[in-house]
């Protein structure tokens, strides 16, 4: 069986999911012959966007995987051997008014109903997704998304006086001014990953936070991160899935993390979960991680066992069985 993956030719920081449908594939029974087809421009404009929708039709597999953000690739494949991966809702919370039609329409209804099967990261997203678009509950299958193969676990002692607390992401929804917020008063080094606004660096200096900024590091880099941190800080208002969840639980590292949408799902009892509107419980929680050992071993400890339901051994698995269903 020939699995042709298609995936976007990413922006800059925009590797999420190549790296997550990279660890499934290197995970695949030999019978999977898995080939990867890169569209040939970013997603920008109605020319380019044409150009990937033809690429993609002369690129076809016995099963075609779309693997998210170009969901219009379906527009010209075989439904019958089409699975389309969506890890969020985004344009519910980004668009308003007549971009968000236009988003939903083409990203969503009309891609739902060119495939055979659909693939989210969690049912919370699962959930939102069936607001949007009019399909059968059983189209839509709920296959997590898996630990990165590259991230280990590394033991570090914790710096109790001065933590580096780890941010990942910059965008609107990663929450960062209330973040700001709370680490006022707390002494720490905030190291964010991401391409920071004047408006940020603006509320850093308000608050008086030591922070260090960086942006589209690679893989390796972004473990080196959560390797020489001492917690992690992932309070977004929205996430279709939260990969650093995984990503600290996999390295060892303690998060504080959302109780909203699919976070709460990723993240059981492996992360200290606090409503991302309350200022004061986001930095409740992150004294908590700094001041009490206890605590912090305990979401550590959780966090390895968690990890062990996101192997990507038994992610292939599931999307194995999936495609063995397709061709049927």
């Amino acid at each position: 069986m020939k699995v042709v993956y298609f995936q976007r030719n990413p922006r800059e920081e925009d590797y999420s999911i190549e790296g997550l449908f990279n660890a499934i594939r290197e995970a695949m029974p030999i019978e999977i012959e898995c080939k990867v087809a890169i569209s040939k421009y970013v997603s920008v404009g109605v020319i380019r966007r044409m150009y990937n929708i033809f690429e993609a039709y002369f690129r076809q597999g016995d099963i075609n995987h779309i693997t998210g953000d170009i969901h219009y690739l379906s527009f010209l494949l075989r439904k019958k051997n089409t699975i389309l991966t969506i890890l969020d809702c985004h344009f519910a919370h980004k668009y308003v008014g007549i971009s968000r039609y236009v988003v939903q329409l083409l990203w969503y209804i009309i891609p739902a109903k060119r495939v055979s099967c659909i693939t989210t990261g969690s049912n919370s997203t699962k959930n939102e997704l069936l607001k949007y678009i009019n399909c059968d509950e059983s189209k839509i299958k709920v296959i997590h998304c898996c630990v990165p193969t590259k991230y280990k676990f590394a033991e570090k002692e914790f710096n109790i006086s001065k933590p580096v607390i780890l941010q990942v992401g910059t965008g609107h929804n990663k929450n960062l001014f209330r973040l700001f917020e709370a680490l006022h008063g707390i002494k720490c080094r905030l190291d964010l990953i991401g391409k920071l606004t004047v408006e940020h660096k603006k509320y850093l200096e308000d608050f008086g936070i030591e922070y260090n900024n960086s942006s589209n590091l690679s893989e390796n880099e972004m473990f080196i991160k959560y390797k020489e941190c001492d917690l992690v800080a992932f309070i977004s208002t929205y996430e279709g899935f939260g990969m650093p969840v995984l990503e600290a639980n996999t390295v060892g590292r303690p998060i504080i993390t959302s109780n909203v949408y699919s976070i709460p799902e990723v993240a059981g009892n492996a992360a200290c979960c606090v409503d991302p509107y309350n200022v004061f419980e986001i930095k409740e929680g992150i004294k908590r991680i700094i001041e009490d050992a206890g605590y912090r071993m305990m979401l550590i400890n959780n966090g390895r066992k968690n990890i062990e339901r996101f192997t990507p051994e038994f992610i292939a698995k599931c999307y194995r069985a999936v495609y063995m269903e397709m061709l049927e």
